[in-house]
């Protein structure tokens, strides 16, 4: 494990091409993350904090600048060694899930382990993915498919899936825009438990009240860094026991 922060962001520049315009998407951003931080970024449509969150995930390359991962520059990388590097080092959770229609839950949850660079045996994929989804509360739930289950269960077994390959950092890009106040705040419940287990969370929202859940607060706005706050984050899960039965969801 290298010294120093998880990310540093130097004067971070990213430019789109469209027709005749250039679209400025970030405009020279500075930061860092310190390893075990729960970080929200907020901010418009527009705002530039997807542009970030692509580049932090490697699947983006900034257009200037430098992104350093563990102290190595990964800015100029190829599309294969970014590939090689964030399956290694990135987790990532989605709004829409993605996980495949017609596979478990547990086949879902193993589905990276089959690209790493050492592929487990059969029965320590099946062993992990099992750990994992009884540490998301879905060890009952393994043989099942995505249309068996409810929203937040579909969100677990995506976050089960994101763990699998242990990565240095989780990105969860709006991972409640499709579930009701009850499981969004249950899933926030659980990513915070995974990040006082030390795991760092960078998660991405236009919602101001999803954010109060994180420590740390970036806000965009026309691809400039306009605040970054240090606060005391709300505790989901206390937050959940205020919340009304009627809006109980399965989850």
């Amino acid at each position: 494990m290298a010294d120093g922060p998880l990310v540093q962001i130097v004067d971070l520049k990213k430019s789109y091409v469209v027709g005749d315009v250039t679209v400025h998407a970030l405009r020279g951003l500075n930061l860092e993350i310190e390893r075990g931080t729960f970080l929200a970024v907020v901010g418009a449509s527009g705002s530039g904090k997807s542009t970030f969150m692509n580049i932090v995930g490697l699947l983006d390359r900034p257009s200037a600048g430098h992104y350093l991962l563990e102290g190595e520059d990964v800015s100029a990388f190829d599309r294969d060694r970014r590939a090689q590097l964030r399956n290694r080092k990135i987790g990532f959770v989605f709004q829409n899930f993605n996980l495949l229609p017609r596979t478990s839950a547990l086949e879902n949850v193993e589905l990276p382990m089959l690209y790493s660079a050492q592929a487990p045996s059969a029965a320590d994929r099946h062993a992990k993915a099992e750990a994992l989804l009884g540490i998301v509360g879905l060890g009952e739930r393994a043989h099942h498919t995505p249309s068996q289950l409810s929203g937040g269960q579909q969100q677990r077994v995506a976050i089960a899936r994101a763990l699998v390959n242990d990565p240095e950092i989780l990105l969860a890009d709006e991972p409640t825009g499709n579930l009701d106040t009850r499981t969004s705040v249950e899933i926030l419940a659980l990513l915070q438990r995974l990040n006082r287990d030390g795991l760092t969370i960078v998660l991405v929202t236009h919602e101001p009240d999803i954010a109060t859940y994180a420590s740390r607060r970036l806000v965009f706005r026309d691809g400039r860094l306009r605040s970054d706050e240090h606060v005391t984050p709300l505790d989901a899960a206390e937050t959940l026991k205020s919340l009304p039965e009627e809006e109980e969801a399965v989850a």
